[in-house]
Parts: structure tokens; sequence; C-alpha cells
């Protein structure tokens, strides 16, 4: 049996930054009805991005 751990939440900084109106009804659209938040989604989407351009520049 897995022993249970308390999972931490990373330290995390607030940043403000500004979304064109479109791409945050985009994003809404996208989670609505699911147990997702903005934040979360667009985090989530900046981690896939930098994942991509690590590779691509590894492949160079």
């Amino acid at each position: 049996m897995k022993k249970f751990k308390i999972p931490s939440v990373p330290p995390t900084t607030n940043k403000c930054i500004r979304f064109p109106n479109d791409v945050i009804e985009q994003v809404e659209d996208a989670i609505k009805g699911k147990n997702c938040t903005f934040t979360a989604f667009v985090v989530e989407a900046v981690r896939i991005a930098l994942e991509n351009i690590k590779e691509e520049n590894e492949n160079k």
C-alpha cells in the first residue's frame, strides 16, 4: 500500500497580465463544467508551451 503524503503547494507569485477578451471567453468555454480554474488552465498551457520550446531547441 502506498503511504499517504500531504501534497505541498508550490510557492507562487501573483502576476497581473492582460488577456484579449476573445481568449478569455475561449478559455472559460473550454473549462466550463470541468473542475478547473482559469489560472490552472493558463499555468498548464504555459508549461506545455515551455516544454515545446525546450524540445525544439534540443532538436536544433
